[in-house]
């Protein structure tokens, strides 16, 4: 294996130095040692941040990936935590393709006033019961 410092990593991976350090202090990947003030890493490290980047456009969070990695350098893919990810993904397709629509309706109703149009009032009354919330915790309550 070829040892390579974090500016070899950064550029390679097109993360800034700062992720790279961020990603070690959370036990994501880790350095081999240090050549001068400068992290050096195994080159193993590109395949650990493809799989984290992977992991992060997929809507997994850093700890939910890092419980994947392990700390042997294996990944550990749980097939289950997979499943339960795309069906929270397929009710968030549900959910903003029905935003999408409302919105679309909403744009080109003909109703003098949107306050009038039956499928606007039922938009607002979905929004008021909270079903129109997304997957996101963060916006419960």
């Amino acid at each position: 294996m070829t040892a390579l410092d974090i500016s070899v990593i950064a550029r390679r991976s097109g993360l800034p130095a700062s992720t790279l350090r961020y990603y070690e202090e959370k036990g994501l990947i880790r350095s081999v040692g240090r050549h001068g003030l400068k992290r050096v890493f195994d080159d193993d490290v590109l395949e650990r941040l493809s799989l984290i980047a992977l992991g992060r456009a997929s809507g997994f969070s850093l700890d939910e990936i890092a419980a994947v990695l392990g700390t042997d350098g294996r990944p550990k893919i749980d097939r289950g935590m997979l499943t339960d990810k795309a069906d929270e993904l397929d009710r968030t397709i549900r959910l903003l393709s029905a935003m999408r629509d409302g919105l679309r309706h909403a744009a080109e109703c003909q109703a003098p006033s949107h306050l009038e149009c039956p499928s606007f009032q039922r938009f607002m009354r979905a929004a008021a019961a909270g079903r129109l919330r997304g997957a996101d915790p963060r916006q419960r309550g």
